[in-house]
């Protein structure tokens, strides 16, 4: 996105959160000052390792943290209108689990998981999994619900929906499976949707088709769409915005261009260098030295000092503070500090950077 946002369209603030879990081997600081806005029909698309607090983010913003989890502190400004057209700003992280869920959950923010399995009841039929939804957050009649649940189906593409609605998800393909549970997030017309690795259990074909399900859900609903992903050929196809996360912090943040083709962060360096590459000469894929920090441990400096090639003194010593850069794009790297040495992206990087540009340009 471009155009300058107003920010009476922001839906979604996140300032300064902390998440810590409670464990048998002491505590993690799972989530550390995370700073994250969303605006009405953007998507912004969270990547990452995993561990890397991608997912943890969004459960609290969902209210689904696990039970030894809890937000030390921070906050989650959430904007919408009820259906009188009253707005409402409320903050996530002071309302409780049981207020999320009887308030927000399904109704203003839906979440697709990336299992279908998981996420629907094997021993219900698909008609009955979608109308309860809308039956207890709408108050509506079994008939109209029925009706609307018809509709979903074949808003979602599924052929023969009538024979659907009575079948078991278990008598469903896997994209068949998807496509419901994006029906029955959007049964109440939410203005977020959350999506956890939306295609990972489905074919190159199927993923293709359910990305370009929920893109055209989207224009037409005007909704806001957060991807949690670590597959950064699916950013390329959905994003407007990139945050990425590291060891519980968003390293670096931009609009889709300033992030896939101007990366500043070392680590995103490393993200964008092992995408799989069918022209690439090399016989063996790119994989980024060392594994993440332990969070049970106080990070001293860059959490990502010890696996980063281009490392400074400093980044051992001081966590760097959050660099503008430009535009939209935002880096926590000492890389970025106006007195650090120049240090340029690998090559083979630039090289790749260059070839996505040429094959945008000749799709677009």
């Amino acid at each position: 996105m471009t155009e300058k946002k107003n920010k009476k369209d922001r839906v979604l603030s996140i300032r300064d959160l902390n998440i810590s879990f409670e464990t048998g081997s002491g505590v993690v600081n799972a989530i550390r000052g995370v700073r994250l806005d969303l605006f009405r029909g953007e998507t912004i698309a969270i990547v990452g390792e995993s561990g890397s607090g991608k997912s943890v983010t969004v459960k609290a913003i969902m209210g689904i943290l696990s039970n030894n989890g809890k937000i030390d502190y921070g906050s989650i400004i959430f904007n919408y209108r009820e259906k009188d057209g009253t707005e409402k700003v409320v903050d996530l992280v002071k309302m409780t689990s049981k207020q999320i869920r009887y308030q927000i959950c399904g109704k203003k923010i839906a979440m697709v998981f990336q299992d279908p399995m998981t996420s629907l009841d094997p021993t219900m039929t698909i008609e009955k999994q979608i109308m309860e939804g809308m039956i207890e957050n709408e108050k509506i009649s079994k008939h109209e619900a029925k009706e609307r649940t018809l509709q979903l189906l074949q808003y979602v593409g599924i052929e023969n929906a009538e024979k659907r609605m009575k079948q078991y998800p278990h008598q469903l393909s896997g994209g068949m499976r998807q496509r419901v549970v994006i029906a029955i997030a959007l049964s109440c017309n939410p203005d977020i949707l959350i999506c956890d690795e939306p295609t990972t259990a489905l074919d190159v074909t199927i993923q293709a088709k359910i990305l370009e399900l929920i893109k055209a859900i989207q224009a037409e609903k005007n909704i806001s769409v957060i991807y949690i992903t670590h597959d950064l050929g699916v950013v390329a196809k959905v994003a407007d915005y990139v945050a990425v996360m590291y060891a519980g912090k968003i390293v670096e943040k931009g609009n889709i261009n300033e992030v896939f083709y101007d990366p500043r962060h070392p680590y995103t360096w490393g993200l964008l260098s092992s995408m799989p590459d069918v022209d690439t000469n090399s016989h063996r894929l790119f994989a980024i030295p060392g594994s993440p920090p332990n969070l049970l441990e106080r990070i001293e400096g860059d959490a990502f000092a010890p696996r980063n090639p281009f490392a400074l003194k400093i980044d051992f010593r001081e966590e760097p503070p959050i660099f503008d850069v430009g535009g939209q794009h935002r880096v926590c790297s000492w890389l970025c500090h106006p007195k650090a040495p120049k240090v340029e992206m690998p090559e083979d990087l630039k090289r790749r950077i260059e070839k996505m540009k040429k094959e945008v340009k000749i799709n677009g």
